[in-house]
């Protein structure tokens, strides 16, 4: 582990080929697996550029969605290995890909400060030593993978075959598999047909798996029900309920420092807890259990409105955690992401009024949404045309059985036809016939239209026929232009100071707003007493979490 952040994945395709763009650097990046149609025509694009053997996969062939994952990701798997390779290959010029991974690299790391003496050496024997030193400790960047567990309807098993394609793959070592959005039984049961989630022989994993949770309690049932099948895991992703793109998952207004802070307190106890259960389970099916033997401590990451190096620095020394998540802002660095150039034009130019907790998502959950993207603009001029809901055309978000057993998403035409028609018949004030037909009209058709930025970037797809979803953070409204992949991991490690607005809330500040705003907001729809009740804890939550922050934000703001 290089390096003291990770490029999170986001939406469906703003990460597709992150690694191929940043492993060969040491930089870890993740895949979102939601799209495997997306991710099978991207495929067949750089397989095309590379001129390496690649087929499309029949939708009628057995396990189709899982074949199109595993041919993706054996696909990276070897541009980003060959790239490595080249780099690994190159000389010290000073300018190299090369020269640039140890520059990237954290201000105090060893080698980092090895590679600037080096540098210094003149030439001779001395030098060529410490070259071939610097050489064999270079290690590329993990390619992770991000599965939504929920996500797993019963026909598709959409999760259950992401997990088969990225089992299956070539990815071995280092990779993780991220799981995000809670708890799938039938997944994690899943899970079991799949030794490369179990330890081998030298005790290490082939793949390993990191969880997404939103707090300590969320952490510890996910890491009791995967050890309960005898997998462990080897990171826990902590991240904001609010202050993140993409989904969001409000807390019951317990905010990040809250929670940082019982994670630390507990993480002997979430890791002492879980082996007894791992050992039982190999016990029951006569695996090597010497294999537990060697210890497996797990990273602990945060991510989630981090703007600068202070605060990075400063969560990671205040609570203990091994690295930092930082996803929005690379939405605006070339090298690293696939974004068309409109819609960067557009996270550039976008204030704090633009980003804002959207109804769009199907799932029924907050979206972090681009007032401005080609995906809203269209949604607003197909209404005012009359024409409303999407034709579905992948249904990864069909989960409503309102008008039919038949699953169907809340953002299709069929779905939101027989709910205005519905709306229409009932005997209510007009006023609030227009409210709740338009609360229906605000869900987007966010798992295909995610995606149609990355092929518009590529040339694959035109902008006209193709409009963009997209998902930032607040924080994109505090970087205003482009930048270079050297100036955003020089920013992230306080090499540099400028690059966004003096305007920018501390990540604490934002938090609190953010949630302020949103039980503000969940306050005037409540409609029963158990919602109050829970809204009225949430406040008081909040409360607290404020108290507790107004006490670490000198401590913060001493951080160098």
């Amino acid at each position: 582990m290089p390096h003291h952040f990770y490029i999170p994945v986001m939406g469906t395709g703003f990460t597709a080929d992150t690694p191929i763009r940043v492993s060969h650097l040491g930089i870890d990046s993740a895949i979102s697996l939601v799209d495997d149609k997306l991710l099978e025509r991207i495929g067949l694009y750089y397989a095309q550029k590379f001129a390496i053997p690649y087929e499309k996969v029949a939708s009628s062939e057995k396990h189709s969605r899982a074949e199109r994952i595993r041919r993706y990701l054996n696909l990276i798997h070897i541009l980003a290995q060959k790239k490595f390779e080249r780099t690994v290959a190159e000389p010290f010029t000073g300018n190299s890909n090369k020269d640039r991974y140890f520059l990237l690299l954290p201000t105090q790391d060893p080698l980092r400060i090895q590679y600037l003496q080096m540098r210094e050496m003149p030439a001779g024997d001395e030098r060529i030593k410490t070259e071939k030193e610097l050489t064999q400790k270079m290690q590329p960047g993990s390619i992770d993978v991000n599965i939504m567990v929920k996500l797993d309807r019963p026909d598709f098993e959409d999760a259950r075959e992401a997990l088969r394609g990225y089992a299956e793959s070539t990815l071995n070592g280092n990779t993780r598999l991220i799981l995000s959005a809670g708890i799938n039984q039938a997944l994690f049961s899943e899970m079991e047909k799949f030794p490369c989630f179990y330890r081998n022989a030298s005790g290490q994993f082939d793949k390993k798996i990191s969880l997404k949770v939103s707090d300590f309690r969320s952490a510890l049932i996910q890491g009791k029900t995967l050890a309960r099948k005898g997998l462990e895991v080897s990171e826990y992703r902590v991240e904001s309920g609010l202050n993140c793109g993409g989904h969001l998952f409000p807390s019951q207004g317990e905010l990040l420092p809250v929670i940082l802070q019982e994670m630390q307190e507990k993480k002997e106890l979430l890791c002492s807890s879980l082996k007894p259960a791992l050992q039982k389970y190999y016990a029951a099916h006569h695996l090597d259990s010497s294999r537990l033997d060697k210890p497996c401590t797990p990273l602990f990451s945060v991510q989630g409105g981090i703007g600068n190096a202070q605060e990075a620095e400063f969560l990671m020394r205040r609570f203990g955690f091994d690295r930092c998540g930082w996803g929005t802002p690379f939405l605006l660095v070339p090298e690293a992401t696939l974004v068309d150039t409109s819609t960067r034009e557009k996270l550039a130019e976008a204030n704090e009024n633009d980003i804002w907790m959207s109804n769009a998502s199907p799932l029924d959950v907050p979206f972090s949404n681009l007032k401005s993207s080609g995906s809203e603009q269209n949604r607003i001029r197909k209404i005012d045309m009359g024409i409303f809901g999407s034709d579905c055309p992948k249904g990864f978000l069909q989960n409503n059985t309102e008008f039919s057993e038949r699953l169907i998403c809340t953002a299709s035409k069929e779905y939101q036809k027989k709910k205005i028609a519905e709306i229409l018949s009932k005997d209510i004030p007009d006023l609030q016939k227009r409210e709740q037909i338009r609360r229906v009209q605000e869900k987007s058709c966010i798992c295909h239209e995610l995606g149609n930025s990355a092929l518009i970037s590529l040339g694959i797809e035109r902008e006209e026929i193709a409009p963009q979803a997209i998902c930032p953070g607040p924080n994109i409204a505090y970087f205003n232009r482009l930048y270079t992949l050297s100036e955003m991991v020089d920013f992230i490690y306080g090499r540099k100071y400028d690059l966004i607005s003096s305007q920018r809330p501390n990540l604490f500040d934002q938090e609190i707003s953010l949630y302020q705003k949103w039980i503000q907001s969940e306050k005037s729809k409540s409609n029963s007493e158990a919602r109050e009740s829970w809204l009225k804890t949430a406040e008081e939550n909040l409360h607290r979490g404020m108290e507790f922050v107004q006490k670490l934000v000198p401590e913060m703001q001493a951080t160098k």
